[in-house]
């Protein structure tokens, strides 16, 4: 029997890369997964290529009535939610010096804010199954910073304190809560980067290679398995190495 028979998954930011790879495996595995994005088309096309075993809703995670409808339709469509990956992210890089209020404002918003409403919401009918697993998506920029993305840095360490908290007001209700925090991996968001931060990335790589948006998904299935029921509030980094250059 797959990993993931007969569980109900959440993937946010799940119409391109590190979403996207997640969401494939988890249907891979056998769980019906709500994709949710906020590119319509691309989420479309991605949920249309998973089958009947995929629902694609448009859903921007800052504005809760969005989330709780969303939420809704997922219970009506499928009757539970298992598991819940928070991927959804953007970044809008630039000195501290030179940054606006809006730029930390919308980061900030969708890379933390957004999480938590998704966590608030999901978790009540997690409750009710007494089983449920939060998988949430930082970043090795969050654990060691990195310069001109102050905004980025902060939201994603606040994930790590979310998370932890999360770990344990929830499990009590069987639900573990546990963070990923990728490194350079291939995706178009690392692309955009100005070739100058990839290079300085790059060179802080041991493995000496970037990372596949497959290795992240490896790992989520995996924490979102029966498997790890005695795992949470951890955060596990998938990064060739790179933390290994912060000792």
């Amino acid at each position: 029997m797959s990993s993931l028979a007969e569980k109900v998954a959440i993937v946010t930011g799940a119409a391109r890369g590190i979403g996207r790879a997640i969401a494939e495996a988890f249907v891979a595995e056998g769980a019906k997964v709500a994709l949710w994005d906020v590119l319509a088309d691309e989420v479309a096309e991605a949920a249309g290529e998973l089958g009947d075993s995929a629902l694609g809703q448009v859903v921007d995670i800052t504005e809760t009535g969005q989330v709780k409808d969303a939420v809704a339709l997922v219970l009506e469509k499928f009757g539970a939610i298992h598991i819940l990956v928070n991927n959804a992210g953007i970044t809008r890089d630039n000195l501290l010096m030179r940054m606006k209020d809006d730029d930390w404002d919308r980061v900030l918003d969708v890379n933390l804010k957004g999480m938590f409403i998704c966590c608030r919401e999901v978790s009540r009918p997690m409750g009710k199954n007494r089983w449920g697993r939060i998988i949430n998506i930082s970043s090795v920029v969050g654990l060691i910073g990195n310069p001109g993305q102050v905004n980025y840095a902060a939201s994603k360490a606040g994930v790590v304190g979310l998370t932890k908290t999360l770990a344990k007001e929830l499990s009590s209700r069987g639900i573990t809560a546990n963070v990923i925090a990728p490194g350079f991996i291939e995706t178009q968001m690392t692309a955009e980067l100005p070739p100058e931060m990839k290079d300085a990335y790059f060179k802080r790589i041991p493995l000496g290679r970037l990372g596949r948006p497959e290795e992240i998904a490896d790992l989520a299935v995996f924490l979102a398995s029966s498997k790890a029921d005695y795992i949470t509030g951890e955060v596990i980094a998938v990064d060739g190495g790179i933390l290994l250059n912060t000792i």
